[in-house]
């Protein structure tokens, strides 16, 4: 059976439409959930972190693995996927819709001699996925990605796409932070709103306004105008209120300590960090951190949270734009180094461990540090007094003189 994944139309973040799509009243909060802070902030972090990591190409030998700077894709995933983008841009667009959409789909383009010349990432608000169980548009089933421009509309299979996706419920479909969080979301932006309002009201409360007698209605609007002309605005913050005789103001509204309007909203925060599994540290609540631990929590955020996504766009890397042979001993790796690197003391001591330890040549660290490597710092080294165990202590025994060989001598 061929089904779509969803039903889609175009629509601008300003769109009515879109809000009722997605469930929200339209009362002045904007329908677009990257407008608030904390969602827009865990994006950010997501997609710079990915985009400054240099993507690799690797081949596996039997001397051990060294980089494949020889193979055409090892410069163009590292410097420009395509003559548009550079590979920050790149990675940093792919990381954003795979978060914000729940998926991110990659176009490749092939050359006639089947070489990869280019990587094009698909505007996903105008992509659907189409799941072909039955072999009704191919030969054999498959998944097909649609994507529909101003007056066109292109069919892509599974193998002419990379598809990053998010948390996955199938293996094919993924759900966003976006659908999952919404009220969520939505919460923050109306406290932003509520917080907006509030300082355009020049921090003065709503109140009741009280007449002895009776009044007209539209001298009770005409009074109602005028009184918030005097108390609303900047400009009247701190000031006096002038009541003419005969009326009574008193407040009816409650304050932002009064509404817990902190705790829900540190709440929701958290909530939406933990949803992208960014830590605390990250958006700004040092509640937990220490000074001696700060680097702990980023390791802890690059196990945690990056190495499955990392392992994912790895993987479909190295199946979809390497042949069948170069999948045998080729593989696509992101650095780390630059989320996992100490401070130099520590890396200088481990380096010092590593080449006593006669594992790791001079040049390999400086490698490591971006240093030139140097003639002669290329073997491995020892401490020359190290020996095996069962040699220990030989070199203090008395030592034994060997007999004279030759038979006795006459005296």
């Amino acid at each position: 059976m061929l089904f779509r994944k969803s039903e889609k139309r175009s629509y601008t973040f300003q769109d009515v439409e879109l809000a009722k799509l997605l469930g929200i009243p339209i009362d002045g909060i904007s329908a677009s959930k990257v407008k608030e802070a904390t969602y827009f902030t865990c994006l950010r972090i997501l997609s710079d972190t990915i985009s400054k990591l240099g993507l690799k190409l690797y081949r596996e030998t039997g001397n051990g693995i060294s980089k494949a700077s020889d193979h055409y894709l090892y410069s163009m995933l590292k410097l420009r996927p395509n003559k548009n983008m550079s590979s920050s841009d790149f990675w940093k667009g792919v990381e954003y819709q795979r978060n914000h959409y729940g998926h991110s789909v990659v176009v490749i383009q092939s050359a006639n001699n089947g070489k990869i010349e280019a990587l094009h990432p698909l505007n996903m608000s105008n992509v659907e996925i189409w799941v072909d169980d039955k072999a009704v548009i191919g030969r054999t089933p498959s998944i097909w990605y649609v994507y529909r421009s101003t007056d066109k509309e292109y069919k892509f299979s599974s193998d002419e796409v990379l598809h990053f996706k998010g948390l996955t419920t199938d293996g094919i479909n993924s759900l966003s932070v976006r659908e999952c969080l919404n009220k969520t979301i939505e919460n923050l932006q109306y406290g932003s709103e509520y917080v907006n309002k509030y300082f355009k009201g020049g921090l003065s409360a709503k109140g009741l306004l009280q007449y002895t007698g009776d009044i007209e209605p539209g001298a009770a609007n005409r009074m109602k105008d005028r009184f918030e002309k005097m108390a609303s605005g900047m400009d009247n913050v701190g000031g006096i209120l002038p009541v003419p005789m005969g009326f009574t103001f008193s407040s009816i509204n409650s304050n932002m300590a009064d509404a817990q309007f902190l705790e829900i909203n540190k709440f929701s925060i958290q909530q939406i960090a933990a949803a992208f599994g960014i830590k605390q540290h990250m958006v700004n609540d040092l509640s937990g951190a220490k000074f001696n631990n700060v680097q702990q929590q980023n390791e802890e955020f690059y196990r945690d949270t990056l190495q499955s996504i990392l392992t994912m766009y790895e993987q479909e890397l190295t199946w979809k734009l390497l042949t069948d042979r170069e999948k045998l001993n080729h593989f696509f790796q992101f650095n780390v180094d630059s989320i996992l690197r100490t401070d130099i003391k520590t890396r200088y001591d481990a380096y010092g461990v590593g080449i006593d330890k006669g594992f790791l040549t001079p040049n390999e660290a400086r490698l490591k540090e971006d240093m030139p490597t140097m003639d002669g710092a290329d073997s491995l080294i020892v401490n020359g007094s190290m020996q095996p165990l069962d040699k220990v202590g030989m070199a203090y025994e008395e030592p034994v003189e060997p007999p004279i060989e030759g038979g006795d001598i006459d005296e």
